[in-house]
C-alpha cells in the first residue's frame, strides 16, 4: 500500500475546503423575493370589526403613514422586543421591520392611540406574512364621522343640555338660600392646589381647588383637565377621606359640563357632610360612571 506524504495532500485542502462552503451555501435556502407594495386599508369604527392587515418581511422597512395625529407613546407591538428589528414611531408615520417574520397564520398586533377625540380611539392592525408580497408603504385611515352619527351625538348633547338648565334651577343660589343652608356665621372657603397621588398616569390632571365647609354642609371644588388623546370623562362617584383614613360621606357629585373630552378642563363640585375634623389634608377620589379611570387627588383642604 502505498502511503501519500502529507505534503503532497495540504495544497488540496484549501480548494476542498471552497468547494464544500460553496456547495453547502448553494444548498440553504434562499429569501423568497416579495414584490413590495403601496396600498390604503381603513380603520374599523367598531372594536368588533376584522383588523385590516399589513404584509411584512425580514430586511424590509413597512412604514405606516396615519390621516391624524397620533401619540408615539402609546404605540403597543406584539413581541416587540423579540421579533422586531426597528419600532420608530413619529406623529403621522409608524415604521417597523420585523427580524423574525410571523409564521403562516399568525398575526401579530398593533395598537396606537389617536391624539385628537374621535371614533376609533385607536387604531388596530394585524401583521402577517406572504409568500410573494410585502406592503412597502401603507396609508392608514380613520374615516370622519357620518352624518348619521353626527346627527345622533348632537341629540344626546342637546338632551344633557337640557337636563343640565333643569338641574340648575333646581340646585341653583337661590334654592341654596330657601333651603337655610347658608349659613353666614361659619362659611369658610380654603383654596388648594390639588396633586394626583405618586405614579398615577389615569390621563387626568387636577388643577386649583377650593374646600367648603359649613355648619350643615361641606363641598370640595376642583378644577379637573382631561389630557389629549385621552376618552371622554365624566365622574360618577367620588370618596373623600382624611389623612388618617376616616371616611366622610360624599352626597352627590356634579360636572360643570355633561362630560370632559380630550383635552378639556372643567370643575367637579363634591358635596359632603362637614367632616368631624378640618384638621391636617383629605384625599378625593373621583370615579367614573364604568369605574374605570379613577382620579386620586391628594392636598384637598377645608
Amino acid at each position: 500500500m502505498e502511503v501519500i506524504p502529507l505534503a503532497r495532500l495540504l495544497p488540496w485542502f484549501p480548494l476542498a475546503f471552497l468547494l464544500t462552503g460553496a456547495t453547502a451555501a448553494a444548498q440553504q435556502p434562499q429569501p423568497p423575493v416579495r414584490e413590495q407594495q403601496q396600498r390604503q386599508v381603513v380603520v374599523p369604527n367598531s372594536p368588533n370589526d376584522p383588523r385590516p392587515e399589513v404584509r411584512v418581511a425580514a430586511r424590509v422597512t413597512t412604514w405606516l403613514r396615519f390621516n391624524a395625529p397620533i401619540d408615539p407613546d402609546s404605540v403597543e407591538v406584539e413581541g416587540r422586543a423579540t421579533r422586531f428589528k426597528l419600532v420608530d414611531a413619529g406623529e403621522y408615520t409608524l415604521a417597523l421591520e420585523v427580524a423574525v417574520e410571523p409564521r403562516l397564520g399568525e398575526k401579530l398586533g398593533v395598537r396606537v392611540r389617536y391624539k385628537e377625540a374621535g371614533t376609533p380611539a385607536y387604531a388596530t392592525l394585524a401583521l402577517v406574512s406572504h409568500p410573494t408580497l410585502v406592503d412597502k408603504e401603507v396609508e392608514v385611515v380613520r374615516r370622519p364621522r357620518t352624518v348619521e352619527a353626527l346627527e345622533a351625538r348632537l341629540a344626546q348633547v342637546e338632551a344633557e343640555l337640557v337636563a343640565l338648565k333643569a338641574q340648575g334651577a333646581r340646585s341653583g343660589l337661590p334654592q341654596l338660600a330657601f333651603s337655610g343652608l347658608l349659613d353666614s356665621e361659619h362659611v369658610r372657603a380654603r383654596p388648594f392646589w390639588g396633586e394626583v397621588a405618586p405614579g398615577y398616569k389615569g390621563g387626568l390632571v387636577p388643577g386649583e381647588g377650593v374646600g367648603y365647609v359649613a355648619t350643615r354642609w361641606a363641598m370640595v371644588v376642583v378644577r379637573v383637565r382631561n389630557l389629549p388623546g385621552q376618552p371622554a370623562w365624566a365622574p360618577g362617584t367620588a370618596r373623600l377621606a382624611s389623612a388618617t383614613g376616616a371616611p366622610t360621606k360624599v352626597l352627590s357629585v356634579h360636572l360643570e359640563k355633561p362630560r370632559l373630552e380630550a383635552g378639556e378642563s372643567a370643575l367637579v363640585a363634591v358635596l359632603v357632610e362637614p367632616p368631624v375634623s378640618t384638621e391636617g389634608l383629605f384625599q378625593l377620589e373621583l370615579v367614573d360612571a364604568e369605574g374605570g379611570r379613577l382620579l386620586p387627588i391628594t392636598a384637598v383642604e377645608f
